[in-house]
């Protein structure tokens, strides 16, 4: 039977049904606040912002007496008109370390800062619908963020990494024995993320007509839901055909026969299943460094920066619609060149012996 749906339609049906479910422990004014960003935000960005303004809610109840005994989904909308700019910022200050379901959260820079943006749309939406009077996140300002270095992989460990993914010398007993059936498909994924520098959700969502070897080009979903084409060179087309040639030969699951990898329950992979294949081979290629797909999205975008010069090429092939987003990630790399270029421009000629 054919697929009902395919991978991203899918994926917007699940999180739409999450979001509903996540909406009935939110204040029933937030409904509006979810319509009216729904035709310019993702489902997964929606999620997002459920999950943060529920954390919101939650240190209001915790932290004022006045709410303690009125559950969250009861609260009216007159009570962001009562939350003060001293109110966020004692919320930024709880959000380093809090408790909720007898677990431990911690937010670190990132987290904070994503959880006040989360909050000043909320505002913003009501604020400029003249639905509330004042708008005191707007008031507080975005923590600065320390930037950090970018971790990526040397050339020479690209190279083992995709050797031990090939071999599997180094493998537990255990993961050898899967090693032979998963072979192919490993150094296909492995190559196809080094070797373009896609998201890990765009390489699952790959369908196998979405491949044009006669192009070398794929069709993938872009964060943001727009369709996009990426090009491949010939080192991930060799890795793909061999792959391709496998997966031919393989029958997958009800609901699962477009897609290009599949797990060795003969599903399309999931983002956490690639992951853990990442650090499985990582693991024993570098022990200092942390790698994660998006590390090797990283590296793919550090080289191509190196090589070419081009930041908005590389913008464009990672699918950064600002270019400043791709500037602030490979800042240190601009300054290398930059000073690098500091002898190129010659203003007389150096005299000859």
């Amino acid at each position: 039977m054919a697929q009902k749906y395919n991978y991203h339609e899918q994926v917007n049906i699940n999180n739409n049904k999450k979001l509903r479910t996540m909406l009935k422990e939110l204040p029933a004014f937030c409904m509006m606040f979810f319509r009216g960003i729904e035709p310019n935000t993702s489902s997964r960005t929606r999620i997002a912002y459920a999950y943060d303004l529920g954390i919101f809610f939650n240190f209001i109840k915790d932290s004022n007496p006045i709410y303690a005994n009125t559950a969250i989904k009861d609260f009216t909308i007159d009570i962001l008109d009562k939350i003060t700019v001293t109110d966020v910022e004692e919320y930024l200050d709880y959000l380093k370390v809090y408790s909720k379901n007898d677990s431990e959260h911690i937010n670190k820079e990132t987290g904070i800062k994503r959880k006040l943006s989360s909050l000043k749309s909320f505002y913003n939406y009501f604020f400029n619908n003249e639905l509330i009077k004042d708008n005191p996140p707007a008031k507080v300002k975005v923590p600065k963020l320390h930037e950090k270095e970018i971790i990526r992989l040397d050339s020479d460990e690209v190279a083992r990494l995709l050797d031990e993914a090939e071999s599997g010398e180094k493998l537990t007993e255990h993961q050898k024995a899967f090693h032979e059936k998963t072979k192919l498909r490993d150094v296909a994924l492995l190559t196809l993320l080094l070797g373009t520098g896609i998201r890990v959700s765009e390489c699952v969502g790959i369908d196998i007509k979405d491949i044009d070897f006669k192009n070398s080009g794929i069709k993938i979903r872009r964060k943001g839901g727009y369709e996009s084409v990426v090009y491949f060179g010939d080192e991930v087309e060799l890795a793909l055909l061999d792959y391709m040639e496998q997966r031919e030969n393989i029958i997958p699951v009800v609901g699962h026969e477009e897609a290009f990898f599949l797990s060795l329950q003969n599903k399309r992979m999931s983002v956490r299943s690639v992951e853990n294949l990442v650090k499985k081979y990582s693991g024993l290629v570098t022990s200092l460094k942390h790698i994660t797909p998006h590390k090797l999205r990283s590296t793919y975008g550090t080289t191509l920066y190196k090589e070419t010069g081009d930041i908005y090429l590389v913008a464009d092939v990672l699918g950064h619609k600002d270019v400043n987003t791709t500037r602030k990630h490979y800042a240190a790399l601009e300054e290398e060149r930059r000073r690098n270029a500091r002898n190129i421009v010659h203003l007389r000629e150096t005299p000859k012996d």
